[in-house]
């Protein structure tokens, strides 16, 4: 029987690129010869990997807005991915695949209802497409607070994958899983990944060039010798983003593929997956937590609000950003919740039940009939079938992307600032409140240091092309204001 144990965890992700209003992904010259990064990415990295068998071999976690991408792209690539966790469950009881946050939104910096709406989007689209609940999830860039835990402790996630700096322990023994009490008595386990180990299998091309080498040399050498000699059992976690195996490293996917098929066994260690380990070996002692922390920041969270030690010449853009956005989405939220609560007892709870609805697994007419506990009137209906569409975008704008390179003036803060107008045009369509001269006064803060685009500008140009796209639907216009007395700037 095997004592020593490994675990790759890979973080599948990309930022979303979707046009809001054309719902694909423009034309990315840099992607060459493909037409845009996802299909790059998913060609060099996603499909090499299922095809493998890899992701039946690793812990895994694939975002909710790329998997769908995948699944509408390549669903052959999709169904062997979905495929590999159910053999898994079939032979061992549990599955080695994750949820994941839905938006990748910087979980500590979210207001208590947007955690709670992450948590439960990220979980219904893990069941909708692996078919059974999740017991672990992935947190955005592993950024975690106490609350944060205990919302996901009270949807019935069990454990997360942190950094080991974000325990409140300097002693902290990697090789074993720690639980985190929270509040009212609740608990969720915290797998800690190897720094050391980690970190150069991200960044050192070298220790990844031969299987055979890492798990004799590299691997071994990390096993705590006196728990070795006393027979207890020990795991090693290594995470890093999935992109990494075939992608950002060539060649790695075949690397993965024998370390975890053969090389790691040849070297006495057992490949595994943390929900079978954790099953086998619960955790025996209990650790604190060091709030507002990540895997990628340093400085807590500071890299998605403000200027950082990552991204030093970005505070003023990435500050003003983050607070036009939290400024837009409270509008938004006052809006929804004045149109809902005269016919929906709780808006915010119908927002996350609307993930079904996305992912068609009931009509939103259904949806909206059994929160009001009647069928509304059509017109009123459609009111909050876009006020809910709004939410969606408003849900989209505070993607971690956003906020996590240099300049404002790239493809991912540009978006964020897209899903933003969109959201104000259709609350501007359903509830008749104009939020674009708000919005657009605190854009204007956010100016690219490279090429002096303003925040006000992109949020213009998507406003303006909403307004653009077709006629507006008249059965949900009920109630809200002329589109002529729409002042934009």
């Amino acid at each position: 029987m095997f004592d020593r144990s490994l675990c790759i965890h890979g973080h599948f992700y990309q930022p979303p690129r979707e046009d809001p209003l054309l719902g694909s992904i423009p034309q990315e010259a840099g992607a060459a010869p493909y037409a845009n990064w996802n299909e790059r990415i998913h060609a060099e990295c996603y499909r090499p990997n299922a095809e493998r068998g890899n992701f039946g071999r690793m812990s895994f976690n694939v975002g909710p807005t790329l998997f769908g991408w995948m699944q509408q792209h390549d669903p052959a690539a999709y169904r062997m991915i979905v495929e590999q966790d159910r053999a898994n469950l079939r032979r061992y009881g549990v599955g080695n695949a994750i949820a994941q946050c839905y938006n990748h939104t910087i979980m500590p910096l979210a207001t208590r209802a947007d955690k709670a709406a992450q948590v439960a989007w990220g979980i219904a689209d893990f069941a909708h497409r692996f078919g059974r609940r999740p017991q672990g999830m992935w947190l955005p860039e592993t950024a975690v607070d106490s609350e944060t835990l205990a919302i996901m402790a009270d949807f019935g996630i069990e454990f997360t994958i942190l950094a080991p700096w974000q325990a409140a322990n300097d002693q902290l023994d990697p090789t074993e899983p720690y639980r985190v009490e929270l509040p009212g008595g609740r608990s969720i386990v915290a797998c800690f990944y190897h720094q050391g180990l980690s970190g150069r299998v991200s960044f050192d091309s070298a220790m990844t060039s031969n299987a055979d080498a890492f798990a004799l040399h590299d691997l071994a050498a990390q096993f705590n010798p006196a728990k070795a000699q006393r027979g207890e059992p020990q795991l090693i976690l290594v995470a890093s983003d999935g992109e990494l195996y075939g992608h950002h490293q060539p060649f790695r996917d075949m690397f993965l593929e024998h370390l975890l098929g053969t090389a790691s066994a040849q070297s006495g260690i057992e490949p595994t997956f943390l929900a079978r380990w954790l099953r086998d070996h619960p955790p025996r002692r209990s650790v604190g937590l060091r709030e507002r922390t990540s895997w990628s920041c340093h400085h807590g969270v500071a890299r998605w609000m403000d200027s950082c030690g990552c991204t030093p010449e970005a505070g003023r853009w990435k500050a003003a950003l983050r607070y036009a956005c939290d400024q837009v989405a409270a509008a938004l939220d006052m809006a929804y919740a004045a149109v809902l609560r005269p016919f929906i007892a709780d808006p915010w709870r119908l927002r996350e039940r609307y993930i079904h609805v996305l992912l068609g697994e009931m009509t939103v007419a259904d949806l909206i009939g059994q929160a009001a506990g009647r069928r509304l009137p059509a017109d009123t209906a459609g009111r909050i079938h876009m006020l809910l569409e709004a939410q969606r975008e408003r849900q989209r704008m505070f993607t971690s992307c956003g906020w996590f390179f240099e300049d404002f003036d790239r493809i991912e803060p540009k978006n964020n600032v897209a899903y933003a107008a969109r959201a104000v045009q259709l609350t501007h369509m359903a509830a008749g409140v104009n939020l674009a001269p708000l919005a657009a006064d605190a854009l204007r803060q956010v100016v690219s240091q490279r090429t002096g685009l303003r925040g006000d500008q992109v949020f213009a140009r998507h406003f303006e092309r909403a307004y653009a796209y077709g006629p507006e639907p008249q059965p949900m216009l009920a109630g809200a204001l002329p589109l002529r007395n729409l002042q934009l700037l």
